[in-house]
């Protein structure tokens, strides 16, 4: 056991090794009663009582058991798995920086801070896109600035985003729909004429590429969502920030209230607490940080995700394949050399001249078929959210005319991933004969 003195640099400041009267840092050691308790959550009760009781009898000899030989986990946040996480994204993702944290939204709004956004100043961000994207950067007093989006993915478009630059603009913000990467190319082309900063909010975009390189590591900061429903999850929430830019490496101290080991503590103290240094001055931290457990969680599908990643692309390319050909129907692009989407959502248009009622009747179609489909997201500018905070809708609107013509007339997403073959045949079949009894 490693002493006080011997011991390594950590978030936390308890944790006191072999002392005589040590300060540990988990005050309730885990027992086997709570991990039952997780293992009877995670698996849940089968419709046969009898069998699963019986086989959780059988269980709780095994955990007992694993406890009597083992010893229970000293560390349940900011420890070793935590950093195996980090170290396993920044391998997979080439980039020299990587935090994993409590949400995307945690992540985003550090690198918002980290370009400098605060009162006053603009950030530019699709149309279509979900809250998270917005929110964080109104809470700064910033404003939001709506960029049109390009029909093929729904993605931010670059044409919109350079008539939108003004003086007060500090970030750009395209985001990766469905996993389908956004042609970052031009953007930060736009963003370095600029002096602007690129955070890619690839939520959806975990093991993506755009022209080789991996989705989120394109921008000056990309941050990752690993909540329930995206392709791989830490046991319901959590994100990961990463980045290039030398600012990364003060992640650990913005994930955790500026907790500082490196710079010399106030006489008589254990650390210090330092300001957390942006592109235009500093800003304090808070506290973003995430547990053992979720990191154990997600390492392990994390080592996973190409083979998750590919079994998406399968199902896309059938069903791409199935509506390619069929009048009134135009799924969304599929991967080449420079493009490899995830397949985290798969998009559907429909030409609305060709289609009866456009999309609004064929996903009427489609739920009468007992097919879930959502058209992910509704423009931002149609929540009262902004109506209260000053924008003008109808202004808005008639700057972003294809997010409002995809949105109201051309575009779905279907699900992709957990389906059995026989599920994804009748979702095919539905959206043919749904298009074949709309088509005018």
């Amino acid at each position: 056991m490693k002493s006080r003195q011997q011991k390594e640099k950590s978030d936390f400041r308890y944790n006191t090794g072999d002392a005589l009267v040590p300060w540990d840092a988990v005050a309730v050691k885990p027992d086997p009663v709570l991990a039952l308790d997780i293992l009877r959550f995670l698996a849940g009760p089968g419709e046969n009582t009898d069998a699963y009781n019986r086989a959780l009898e059988r269980v709780k000899e095994a955990v007992q058991c694993l406890f009597e030989h083992g010893e229970p986990a000293t560390k349940l946040s900011l420890g070793d798995r935590v950093k195996e996480v980090e170290e396993f994204a920044k391998s997979y993702l080439d980039v020299k920086h990587a935090s994993f944290l409590v949400n995307w939204t945690a992540g985003y709004d550090i690198a918002l801070d980290m370009a400098g956004v605060g009162p006053g100043d603009e950030v530019i961000v699709p149309a279509i896109t979900f809250i998270a994207t917005a929110s964080p950067v109104l809470r700064k007093g910033a404003r939001v600035i709506f960029a049109d989006v390009q029909p093929e993915t729904v993605n931010l478009d670059p044409k919109s985003v350079e008539r939108l630059i003004s003086d007060r603009t500090k970030a750009i913000v395209p985001v990766h729909i469905g996993g389908y990467p956004v042609d970052m190319d031009p953007i930060l082309e736009i963003a370095r004429a600029h002096d602007i900063m690129v955070i890619e909010d690839a939520a959806h975009g975990f093991g993506g590429t755009y022209k080789g390189r991996k989705l989120g590591a394109v921008g000056d900061f990309g941050a990752f969502s690993f909540h329930e429903v995206k392709n791989i999850t830490s046991l319901g929430e959590g994100g990961i920030l990463v980045s290039d830019s030398d600012l990364g490496a003060q992640f650990p101290m913005a994930r955790f209230c500026g907790f500082d080991l490196e710079s010399p503590p106030p006489e008589n103290w254990l650390y210090n607490v330092s300001p957390i240094r942006s592109k235009s001055g500093f800003f304090p931290a808070t506290n973003y940080s995430t547990t053992e457990i979720q990191a154990v969680a997600l390492l392990r599908q994390m080592r996973r995700n190409e083979e998750i990643t590919g079994q998406r692309r399968k199902v896309a390319r059938r069903m791409h394949d199935a509506f390619a050909n069929i009048e009134g129907l135009i799924p969304g692009p599929m991967n080449d050399d420079t493009f490899g989407a995830t397949f985290h959502l798969f998009l559907l248009r429909v030409k609305s001249d060709v289609i009866e009622g456009g999309i609004q009747a064929f996903k009427q179609g489609l739920a009468a078929k007992g097919v879930t489909q959502i058209a992910h997201f509704c423009p931002l500018y149609h929540y009262d959210l902004f109506k209260a905070l000053g924008y003008d809708r109808d202004e808005i609107r008639q700057t972003c005319p294809n997010a409002e013509r995809a949105f109201c007339e051309e575009y779905t997403h279907l699900p992709v991933y957990g389906l059995s073959d026989e599920r994804i045949d009748y979702m095919v079949n539905a959206v043919l004969d749904t298009a074949k009894m709309l088509r005018r």
